[in-house]
């Protein structure tokens, strides 16, 4: 009877923290995405307050659509945007997202200049522990991505250095910064 009563207790005390955990999960989850709209959101608004520019939030991320689409039919331009955030050093960038902003931009062949953008945006405080962050300076980066190169998964640093992760090892590349037409926390890489 007595050994009955230790297993009871210690499944009861296994559930809770897994319920805990994935309790947990779910809100660090939701975090990361409210802080991808919120800078999907800034961009937008940005761009919609520049003279000649218009950008719209395109939809879920499960639907195959870059985060923004902005248009100057004054210039004749056309961005797709995929846009990261985050506390911590590193901001990763699947192919496959790479890959559906450029498939956007070659269906709008009417456009003369036709760009995928990497926005990054690191927050003022960076993750050095789970719930436990420290201050940093604000950084955004507007990168272009480079057609010429293939296509692979990507990470950006908080010094603004881009990879290509290929085969589990990182590899420089170097992307050029866009000039946006207003005003950013935006630094130029070292």
């Amino acid at each position: 009877m007595l050994l009955r009563q230790k297993i009871s207790t210690l499944t009861i005390t296994k559930q809770e923290k897994d319920e805990k955990s994935t309790s947990d999960n779910q809100k660090a989850a939701r975090t990361r995405r409210q802080r991808g709209y919120q800078w999907e959101d800034t961009i937008v608004k940005r761009f919609n307050n520049s003279e000649n520019w218009k950008a719209f939030r395109l939809g879920s991320p499960s639907i195959a659509l870059p985060d923004v689409l902005v248009v100057n039919t004054e210039n004749s331009t056309i961005f797709t945007i995929e846009a990261k955030s985050g506390t911590s050093t590193s901001l990763p960038v699947p192919a496959d997202q790479i890959e559906r902003c450029l498939e956007w931009i070659k269906t709008f062949d009417i456009y003369k200049k036709r760009k995928v953008l990497l926005a990054f945006k690191f927050l003022s405080k960076k993750r050095i522990d789970v719930g436990k962050y420290e201050g940093r300076e604000l950084r955004e980066y507007f990168k272009i991505w480079d057609e010429s190169l293939e296509i692979t998964d990507c990470v950006c640093t908080y010094e603004g250095k881009f990879f290509a992760k290929i085969e589990g090892t990182r590899k420089e590349i170097f992307l050029k910064e866009c000039k946006m037409p207003f005003k950013t926390k935006q630094r130029t890489s070292a």
